[in-house]
């Protein structure tokens, strides 16, 4: 099973491009989920299609041992569990939606990947800059009215943990500079609304004070790049990167590094994962329990300091 960076699913039959289709469709439509996500479902379905069909005639007749046998192929080719569990993943999703929108009609129809689940593999701790190198990083102190943009940008990732596609998605109405709050779109364009702290506030007005030098008299977006267009993620991962380096920075600095350092130091400081869920915009908790492990140590200083069980009795 050779795969290609990107399959050619025009080279598949209506069997099986139809459905990939109509379940790309629903993701960029319904779901409004980005481009470059559409692209990946359609990808990974596409290298699953190429796959069973040697096997089988369309979707619905893909079996469980079907499924069961592209995950040993994917494992021969000394893929990692995470990527092989994220293909997987993408099959089962497609199902779901074949069942959902009735375009599954067998009465017998079932999801042959329910229950199939990659190889067990271990996540990644989030990576994030302690205190001291967030202020090193933001002690910027240059006239220059694009590091008074990046200045902007990185106070409000990291005063509000923004994701990089809800910073470029910015726009001017969104930002309520009086009350310190901002309006941010995340994932299926689910909206919640955000503090901004004064420091990010102070850096935001520097930049909108000369935002004029960079906007058409129409532009709606908060952060344009030098060729008076809207910034693009790309640029944004860029110039962190180089102001990363500027500011010495051991480690590379980039927009997610930015946000897990906000969840990090606001979950050690108030212990109230919840909260942090919120601010983050995840849609479960499970999602922000991956934080835990970087305070664990400050939540037991308190839990030692504040249990009536654990405090050491003074003479």
């Amino acid at each position: 099973m050779n795969e290609n960076p990107t399959p050619n699913i025009s080279d598949l039959s209506d069997n099986w491009r139809t459905p990939i289709t109509l379940f790309s469709e629903y993701l960029k439509y319904e779901r409004q989920y980005s481009a470059h996500t559409v692209n990946q479902y359609v990808s990974q379905l596409g290298f699953a299609a190429l796959y069973f069909s040697k096997l089988c005639d369309d979707w619905f007749g893909v079996q469980g041992e079907h499924i069961r046998r592209y995950s040993m192929a994917l494992r021969s080719k000394q893929l990692s569990g995470r990527t092989i569990s994220l293909k997987l993943s993408c099959i089962r999703s497609l199902y779901k939606f074949l069942k959902a929108k009735n375009i599954a009609q067998q009465s017998h129809y079932h999801n042959p990947a329910q229950g199939i689940k990659g190889p067990k593999f271990s996540k990644p701790l989030p990576k994030n800059l302690d205190v001291d190198q967030m202020a090193s990083l933001l002690e910027i102190n240059d006239d220059d009215p694009l590091a008074i943009r990046d200045k902007a940008m990185m106070e409000l990732m990291y005063s509000s943990g923004l994701r990089i596609s809800e910073l470029v998605g910015a726009n001017m109405q969104d930002i309520n500079t009086k009350n310190g709050e901002i309006l941010v779109r995340g994932k299926g364009n689910k909206e919640r609304l955000i503090p901004v702290g004064k420091k990010a506030l102070s850096a935001l007005q520097s930049w909108l004070t000369i935002r004029g030098q960079f906007a058409k008299p129409d532009e709606i977006a908060v952060f344009l790049s030098s060729k008076k267009n809207r910034i693009s993620v790309r640029q944004v991962r860029l110039r962190m990167q180089e102001w990363g380096i500027k500011q010495g920075i051991s480690s590379q600095v980039h927009p997610h590094k930015l946000r897990h350092s906000f969840a990090s130091h606001i979950l050690e400081s108030s212990g109230d994962l919840r909260a942090v869920q919120e601010l983050l915009g995840h849609s479960s908790l499970s999602a922000t329990q991956v934080y835990t492990h970087l305070d664990f140590q400050h939540l037991a200083k308190v839990y030692d300091n504040t249990h009536p069980r654990a405090k050491k009795q003074t003479d």
